[in-house]
């Protein structure tokens, strides 16, 4: 089982939805690094439950960092964070019946059975937790070199929001906002949230993404392009199921006349009139925004009956999922792509400019 993401600047994750704790371990970070406290906090607040919409199991996060700081700053060893599960109910879950769109029948063919499945064990949303407490050190370090990063609900159960458009400013606005949204529909998300609640179903939607500020020149042709690796990060959240840039497969209807990003200068800095490509061409940087936009899969966990199989004992079965679960987890998936795209960006300019490039 591999769980580190990262060159220059990795990270590691480690536990189990149920087991005593779960974390993270940071290495590559430079010395000199600010650790706000505060800011781990208020993030991982966002990732909690807070909506009426929201799981009942409400974890408080009381974080702990074991090494990599002194004084407030990171030393440049590895930062090490443990994150305790406090409020587990591992008697809703059972082995052998295969929950659908979970990993426990992948889990059990690929651990042979020695996995903890108690919640979802390690394939769980709880690790997450971890991703979003380093997230926060990771978003503190590019905000040092003007790069900032922010999601919104751009759609929810059939409701849109309005796109980006001021970029920065809108970002500003969502890091914010517990329910990031960029107009005034909130409530009617979350009347389609409690209408699948009702139902003993659940929503699924669309994340969207702007990373303000990464300079032109950041990432590689091919295999590490800047889309291969955000790609390949933002995959490794288990509920994400689609990633496109810009504008996506919209392109695949347009002219090469409409889709083409035209180029001119401005005050000595190269920009484009458009930006259908999100910030990126050949897999590198080029000054714009880089916007991207994430689908997010309905919650798998419902209470409806649904066919499965007893994978112990090799036949079909029924299942109804116990337990306390999300009807929409796309709210609380904003910040865990934030704090995903945060790592990624850091470790691509680490790449670049090497590590001490955080440290002004």
């Amino acid at each position: 089982m591999k769980n580190t993401f990262g060159n220059q600047i990795s990270l590691t994750l480690f536990g189990e939805s149920h087991g005593e704790a779960i974390g993270c371990v940071i290495d590559g970070l430079p010395a000199g690094v600010n650790v706000d406290l505060e800011l781990i906090k208020k993030r991982l607040s966002k990732r909690r439950p807070s909506e009426k919409c929201d799981t009942p199991r409400v974890e408080m996060d009381n974080f702990q960092i074991l090494s990599g700081t002194f004084n407030g700053k990171t030393t440049g060893t590895p930062l090490a964070i443990v994150i305790p599960n406090e409020n587990t109910k591992s008697k809703d879950y059972s082995y052998g019946k295969a929950r659908p769109s979970h990993a426990d029948y992948t889990a059990y063919v690929k651990y042979h059975g020695y996995e903890d499945f108690r919640g979802g064990g390690h394939f769980s949303g709880r690790v997450t937790a971890a991703l979003v407490a380093a997230g926060a050190i990771f978003e503190a370090m590019l905000e040092n070199v003007g790069v900032k990063i922010g999601t919104h609900i751009l759609s929810l159960g059939g409701v849109y929001d309005r796109n980006f458009e001021n970029i920065s400013r809108d970002i500003d606005t969502v890091k914010e906002m517990t329910f990031p949204v960029l107009s005034d529909i909130k409530e009617k998300m979350m009347e389609k949230i409690e209408e699948a609640r009702e139902a003993k179903d659940s929503l699924g939607g669309i994340l969207e993404t702007a990373v303000y500020g990464v300079p032109a020149g950041v990432g590689e042709p091919w295999f590490d392009s800047l889309e291969s690796v955000l790609s390949h990060a933002l995959f490794s959240i288990g509920g994400i199921k689609g990633v496109e840039f810009g504008s996506g497969f919209e392109l695949a209807s347009m002219r090469g006349s409409q889709a083409n990003d035209q180029f001119f200068v401005e005050n000595g800095t190269v920009k484009t009139k458009t930006n259908h490509s999100g910030g990126i061409n050949g897999g590198i940087s080029n000054g714009m925004p880089i916007t991207i936009r994430c689908a997010v899969k309905p919650t798998p966990s419902i209470s409806k009956e649904q066919e499965t199989v007893d994978f112990i004992n090799n036949e079909n079965a029924s299942i109804e999922i116990k337990g306390r679960h999300d009807p929409a987890i796309v709210r609380r998936a904003s910040v865990v792509v934030d704090s995903v795209c945060a790592l990624v960006v850091a470790d691509m300019l680490a790449t670049k400019f090497g590590t001490d490039f955080f440290v002004k």
